[in-house]
């Protein structure tokens, strides 16, 4: 688990958004960040058990629950905004997210995108990665109503369009932008150098009269 007591702060932002595969977590988490701008972390449980920990499936012992809620936490004491996305089933992650929510000193928003699994496959055959898995292996996976029954989970509906669970979520949280331009108009232009050579100092120096 996560070896301390409290992660974050209180202004730290942690959104979780979880839904059977298929229903568009990874576009939602995608568009969020992108609505943020830069300084935002997304913690996708696809990338991190199939990727980094090339962990074949969620099973009992693995390290993807308790990594995820590591880096979470890691990243919230840094900060930075995270959203944590994925199946994230309530069986195999709820212990562990459970714990970092309950060690968060800031906000936590937790989101569940309840679809229909002949939706899911509907919006599979769409996804780039449609070949890495079959309607089978999501069929297998789906879990209708897998939610955390923590306070104040948000359930959205399939009717939601992408755009309005992006602007739910970017409304609650009362989403910064904090990106390059307002970086970049917040730095202040750099002093230029004194000149080396005496004589072109007096030549710069106006002259009264």
């Amino acid at each position: 688990m996560l070896g301390y007591e409290k992660v974050g702060s209180p202004s730290s932002l942690l959104i979780i958004v979880r839904g059977p595969s298929g229903s568009g977590k990874s576009s939602v988490a995608k568009s969020v960040r992108q609505r943020h701008g830069r300084g935002m972390a997304v913690l996708g449980q696809d990338v991190i058990r199939r990727s980094l920990l090339w962990e074949r499936k969620d099973v009992s012992g693995g390290l993807a629950p308790d990594f995820i809620a590591h880096s979470a936490g890691f990243l919230l004491n840094a900060g930075w905004p995270v959203l944590v996305e994925g199946i994230l089933s309530a069986a195999a992650y709820g212990p562990a997210l459970r714990e970092l929510m309950t060690a968060h000193r800031g906000r936590t928003l937790v989101y569940f995108l309840q679809v229909e699994l002949a939706e899911t496959f509907s919006r599979h055959a769409t996804r780039p990665e449609a070949d890495e898995f079959s309607i089978t292996d999501m069929a297998s996976w789906f879990e209708p109503d897998d939610r955390l029954d923590v306070p104040g989970e948000i359930v959205i509906p399939q009717s939601s369009s992408l755009a309005d669970t992006v602007d739910r979520i970017c409304r609650d949280a009362r989403l910064a932008p904090v990106g390059d331009d307002l970086l970049t108009a917040a730095t202040p232009p750099p002093t230029p150098p004194a000149p080396s050579d005496p004589r072109a100092a007096r030549r710069s120096t106006p002259r009264s009269g």
